[in-house]
């Protein structure tokens, strides 16, 4: 029996810059986490979880779990990542043994929230397959199979940071430089000490989530056309997660502070926003928290003062539907 995990994650800084060769700041979230199980049987089989099952209690059950967890299970994602992983492996004349498997999974990630619930699914399946078969798959290797299971099997647009950072956890700093990325096939990751960090909060919504942002597919057709602003705001972001990492370094909290409202601040120009989404940032700063998104909506990530704040911005958060928790970094 293999178990394997694969956690949330929230983008501190940088973010939506890593699908246009930006940089960014991100950290694993440990208190959710994706965990599969891979054993031996007679025929392959993929096991369904909860959600992947069509059975519901009422009507107002299926709306419900259909408007917080999506349309999909995690079945396609898990059969789309051993397609890839064979691919892989084929590529590069590693021969797999004639071994069938059972595996299943289940995940306590709060879904369609922008903490890398699926890819963190992928990336824990992925760990089991290369612990079964015994492939070692290079660590900056990784992040890029999860991406290609999602993008070229499943046509679902997506960047590297959820996956490199599930991949690495700790917090890191990433740098998606054009060049680089095209010469050595990933980008440059860099680890850093979590222990740099200030006091920093995950907030989420408890009530039906907004998932991403409308108009996301509109700014990757502008970037591609090359519209002036989005080109400039790639770079803007790429420039916060560097100024970032500086800060962190050099314990300069009030600089870090800001540039994490200027990364919000900055997105709300260029995105088609939700109230819902809105509300949560800026309740969190009528608290004097800062904020901004974890991913792409839905939860949001900041820092705090003292604990006298976090109390405060806990029971703000409350009252219109949101939960706040510290992560957890460091297993």
């Amino acid at each position: 029996m293999i178990e394997t995990y694969a956690y949330a994650r929230a983008g501190f800084l940088g973010n939506p810059s890593d699908g246009y060769y930006g940089r960014t700041l991100s950290f694993i979230v440990r208190n959710f986490r994706a965990r599969v199980l891979l054993y031996p049987s007679a025929r392959l089989e993929i096991k369904l979880a909860k959600a992947d099952l069509p059975i519901f209690e009422n009507l107002e059950d299926l709306y419900r779990t259909t408007r917080w967890r999506g349309y999909y299970g995690g079945v396609r994602i898990i059969q789309a990542l051993i397609v890839r992983f064979m691919e892989y492996c084929r590529q590069r004349g590693i021969e797999l043994e004639d071994r069938n498997f059972t595996i299943e999974y289940e995940s306590n990630i709060p879904q369609r929230l922008g903490l890398g619930g699926s890819s963190a699914i992928i990336t824990a399946a992925l760990r089991a397959l290369c612990n079964y078969f015994r492939v070692d798959v290079p660590l900056d290797q990784q992040p890029n199979l999860v991406l290609e299971t999602e993008t070229r099997e499943l046509n679902v647009p997506a960047g590297l940071q959820d996956r490199v950072i599930q991949a690495y956890e700790g917090l890191v700093y990433m740098d998606f430089d054009r060049t680089w990325m095209e010469s050595h096939g990933h980008g440059r990751y860099e680890s850093l000490d979590p222990e740099l960090l200030p006091n920093v909060y995950l907030a989420y919504r408890t009530s039906l989530s907004e998932g991403t942002e409308v108009f996301h597919h509109n700014v990757r057709e502008r970037w591609q056309r090359g519209d002036p602003e989005v080109i400039e705001a790639m770079k803007t972001w790429a420039g916060y997660a560097t100024e970032g990492r500086q800060a962190l370094i050099d314990g300069d909290f009030a600089r870090l502070d800001e540039l994490i409202n200027a990364n919000f601040d900055l997105r709300a120009k260029i995105y088609k926003i939700g109230e819902g989404n809105l509300e949560m940032v800026y309740t969190a700063r009528e608290v004097g928290a800062t904020s901004k998104f974890a991913g792409s909506g839905g939860a949001i990530v900041g820092t705090y003062r003292d604990e006298a704040m976090f109390a405060a911005l806990t029971e703000a958060m409350s009252r219109i539907g949101v939960a706040v928790i510290k992560p957890k970094i460091l297993p």
